[in-house]
């Protein structure tokens, strides 16, 4: 199954691969380099269909637990000030998605959305320390009755160009279902209370939509 932010780039790699492979069949008498050429093609096509994959997720609801917005690998646990929204010292998560990554952002916990920010900015590399203020990205915060809020931000990498998010205020969203995508790379930070109970280690490998990264 394919995310349908993907289906228009996908049809068009579809159709320019297809012309790509008749071209070098028809133009290139050496077989070497016609199969190499063709190879390389269907190469870039299947990492195109990879990146936009929207696999099937269980989650099993639940107020208390915080799960994965995103598949990816933890690069940041520790105690920040969160200066946009909250305004005072929470803990912040940090999930890195390299291109091979499943990019599908997913609502870590039920609730109203209560803010939701779109910020222009540079396109540093996800990982750096600065990317998370610097960097083009979307904040979008959650309140859920007994986990109170958690902000969760979408962050553009050095290869993303694009960031899809579906949160609007005033919207009640369901833990685990589509909260929007980023395109070709990136990161997504979630900030917790400071007695949120870390569930994962640094450099751990999560699972969007049924990882629980944390408890309340």
């Amino acid at each position: 199954m394919f995310h349908k932010e993907g289906f228009k780039i996908i049809i068009i790699a579809t159709f320019i691969v297809g012309l790509g492979i008749l071209a070098v069949d028809s133009l290139i008498d050496l077989i070497w380099l016609n199969k190499l050429l063709s190879l390389l093609l269907l190469s870039l096509y299947v990492l195109i269909l990879q990146f936009f994959r929207n696999p099937k997720r269980q989650t099993n609801i639940n107020d208390s637990h915080i799960i994965a917005p995103v598949d990816g690998k933890v690069v940041v646990i520790e105690e920040v000030f969160e200066k946009e929204y909250f305004k005072e010292k929470r803990l912040q998560i940090s999930i890195f998605m390299s291109p091979i990554n499943v990019h599908v952002t997913r609502y870590p916990i039920g609730g109203e959305i209560v803010f939701s920010k779109y910020h222009p900015g540079k396109y540093l590399v996800a990982w750096h320390p600065k990317s998370s203020e610097e960097n083009e990205r979307t904040t979008v915060v959650i309140a859920n009755k007994y986990a109170g809020e958690i902000l969760y931000r979408q962050i553009a990498g050095a290869l993303a160009r694009r960031i899809v998010n579906y949160a609007n205020p005033q919207m009640t969203v369901i833990q685990g279902t589509d909260a929007g995508f980023i395109k070709f790379g990136s990161r997504v930070d979630v900030f917790l209370p400071l007695n949120a109970k870390i569930k994962i280690n640094l450099n751990d490998s999560v699972k969007v939509g049924e990882q629980i990264i944390a408890t309340l």
